[in-house]
């Protein structure tokens, strides 16, 4: 027994004598040659070669017998050709060409008020008299000499006719006769201006001078203002860069914060000065006023269209992402099986006007393509998707 024992004890030791210790990879890298370097590195790369293969196989066989694998879950919508209108959204003010001070014509002595603060008028009405400073008695006493002027030059041209009379008596009382009636013409309207009458239909906003008050032509003797609200129209300042696109006739939608109120218009008139300051032009767009709510520089919201595509491509503005490169792109998706299962591909577009949340795609995105919406951002190029729209 105790020879056996010795026995193993002289091969142990003499296996341990002939093993090489295997160095570490620390002591191989501080002590080792090239060629020990080069045979470890390739060693190491045989066996992660391996294991690659290894754990393909191993992906590929769990993918094969695993039904419930965890794809990435998106929602999709089909692109297609749509009527796309671009608006240019400004602030307007709210004018009336109708909206003027009446002054008196001649001086004198506010003789009546007619009207009130606040009462509608019609064109021509009369709105007050100034004292005519005895005109009319003048007037009165003119209608009597012209009649009789106009009595004798009647008379004596029918004594020329029958060659009674000279031709110089017949020209004078032609001339005193011609000569009354434009002294009294004009006497008639100098005393037509003793009467104010309202220019225009409209509303009496401001009655400025009570009766008894004596006025003369000219600043500080307004005695009225009167406005037309039905004719309204709202005056708006318009970029140049837009001098091509805001012309007349473009439809304008319009919005009037203070009164919620939201009316339909077109462009009436485009201004043909370029203003030095803030490089606008000026533009008029007419307002119904029905109600009479809508008031002289109320303020509006304009939003006028300036750009019509009848056949564009609309895609939400959200799904759009940006690489390093300043490109845009969006994800579709091919080779879309029954199981509603895709394939996520990249693709770079060019964008154009934007118009709430869409935007116009103008390259590289042809109809009837299944672009990626909810997800759009979580996918990589090439990866498999899943399809779960309602």
């Amino acid at each position: 027994m105790k020879k056996i024992y010795s026995l193993f004890l002289i091969t142990l030791a003499f296996n341990s004598c002939g093993e090489k210790k295997s160095a570490s990879i620390e002591e191989l890298v501080s002590n080792g040659n090239l060629k020990e370097l080069i045979s470890k590195k390739k060693e190491i790369s045989a066996n992660i070669e391996a294991k690659s293969i290894d754990l393909k196989k191993i992906d590929n066989a769990i993918a094969k017998k695993d039904t419930l694998q965890k794809l990435p879950l998106i929602t999709t919508i089909i692109t297609k050709e749509e009527v796309f209108k671009h608006y240019l959204e400004i602030q307007g003010s709210v004018k009336t060409k109708q909206n003027i001070l009446i002054y008196p014509e001649i001086p004198g002595i506010l003789k009546t008020v007619f009207v009130k603060k606040g009462q509608r008028v019609s064109k021509g009405e009369l709105l007050a008299t100034i004292d005519d400073g005895g005109l009319s008695n003048q007037l009165a006493q003119l209608e009597v000499t012209t009649q009789l002027n106009k009595t004798t030059y009647e008379r004596q041209k029918r004594l020329w006719k029958q060659k009674i009379g000279s031709e110089i008596q017949y020209l004078q009382t032609k001339a005193n006769y011609e000569f009354q009636k434009n002294a009294l013409e004009q006497l008639k309207s100098q005393l037509s201006k003793a009467s104010i009458r309202a220019p225009f239909s409209g509303v009496i906003d401001d009655v400025m001078k009570e009766a008894g008050t004596v006025i003369a032509p000219g600043q500080g003797s307004e005695v009225f203002r009167i406005i037309n609200l039905d004719n309204m129209y709202i005056e708006a300042e318009v970029p140049e860069r837009y001098l091509t696109t805001i012309t007349k006739g473009k439809e304008v939608a319009i919005e009037f914060p203070v009164l919620g109120k939201k009316i339909k218009s077109t462009v009436r008139q485009v201004g043909n000065f370029i203003k030095l300051n803030n490089r606008s032009f000026k533009i008029e767009v007419p307002v119904a006023n029905k109600s009479g709510n809508i008031k002289p520089n109320l303020t509006a919201k304009l939003q006028i269209n300036d750009y019509t595509d009848t056949n564009a491509i609309l895609i939400p503005q959200s799904i759009i992402s940006e690489n390093s490169k300043g490109e845009e792109f969006i994800y579709i998706i091919t080779n879309k099986n029954s199981n509603k299962e895709a394939i996520a591909q990249k693709l770079i577009i060019k964008t154009g006007k934007t118009q709430g949340d869409l935007i116009e795609v103008v390259e590289n995105l042809p109809v009837d393509s299944e672009i990626i919406k909810e997800g759009a951002r979580t996918v990589n190029n090439g990866q498999k998707v899943k399809v779960i729209n309602k």
